[in-house]
């Protein structure tokens, strides 16, 4: 059974799907202006087997808004991650992230206190991609607005085609407007929400070698790491994806055709196979 659940973390109260039970813990880490239920699909695949936990993190689709002196800075967000890990006692975590939430997966793969047996990196920021495409320049230049003018620039994002356009949604998913017009609800009307997100994107703006940096780290990762990538990606460029799992000591790749930059909208069945399939061979070759 899945619940929507809440925990006071340190930064402030954050949102969690979680579908309990007693398979193997599969934490999945959405992207910038998402939220949880970027991952319902993959999640209703795997949960028979697997405990999914989804956050809704402070990314810009929170519906909580965070503590005045939170850190928003995506290292802070990676602590967030890690502290609800720990306080939710889970361990042998698969960690999987999209979007910026692959950022976060590789913040947190270079932090030996994560609690983590495995990730999966899904179509991510990585190297010098960062903000990613012009979705995400687009956003870092309109968060050096104050925040109530951020508000009124983001007001145009309940027009369907403006939606659509690649400077917002329309390079990451072929098939997903309708839970991306979900996801502007909370930065359309909370104010304090639009003061999150100006904090994040200024974040993003002070630290544009953060994933150039976290990449040099990478490759003293030496748990078993699954990269799944659109090839027809146009904002996460296919060759990043290849680079990864070069880099990665003990990855795989998987590339995901009629997809764009979110899988787990685009292509879920797909993913989710992905995921079960690496899980499973691992947890098999770790309990002979």
């Amino acid at each position: 059974m899945r619940a929507t659940e809440q925990i006071d973390l340190s930064v402030g109260t954050i949102e969690y799907e979680d579908t309990g039970g007693a398979g193997p813990p599969i934490v999945l880490l959405h992207g910038l202006l998402m939220d949880a239920t970027l991952w319902d699909e993959v999640v209703a695949e795997l949960s028979a087997d697997h405990r999914c936990i989804a956050p809704t993190l402070p990314l810009r689709a929170h519906r909580h808004p965070m503590r005045a002196d939170a850190d928003l800075s995506l290292r802070g967000i990676a602590r967030l991650v890690a502290d609800l890990i720990d306080r939710l006692d889970l361990n042998e975590v698969t960690l999987v992230g999209n979007d910026t939430g692959g950022a976060l997966v590789q913040l947190l793969a270079c932090d030996d206190g994560a609690h983590l047996a495995r990730i999966a990196l899904v179509s991510c920021d990585a190297f010098d991609n960062f903000p990613p495409g012009l979705t995400g320049k687009t956003l870092v230049l309109a968060g050096k607005l104050p925040p109530s003018v951020f508000g009124l620039l983001m007001q145009q994002m309940r027009i369907r085609p403006l939606r659509r356009a690649p400077i917002a949604f329309g390079w990451l998913t072929m098939r997903g407007d309708a839970a991306t017009a979900s996801w502007l609800t909370p930065v359309l009307k909370q104010p304090d929400i639009r003061r999150d997100t100006v904090r994040l994107l200024r974040s993003i703006a002070a630290e544009p070698d953060l994933m150039l940096e976290t990449a040099d780290h990478l490759g003293g990762y030496t748990d078993p790491a699954l990269v799944v990538w659109a090839s027809q990606d146009r904002v996460m460029p296919p060759e990043h994806g290849r680079r990864l799992a070069e880099l990665l000591p003990q990855a795989r790749l998987v590339e995901v055709e009629d997809s764009y930059t979110l899988i787990p909208l685009d292509q879920p069945a797909v993913l989710a196979t992905a995921i079960r399939e690496f899980v499973h061979l691992d947890v098999v070759s770790r309990n002979p």
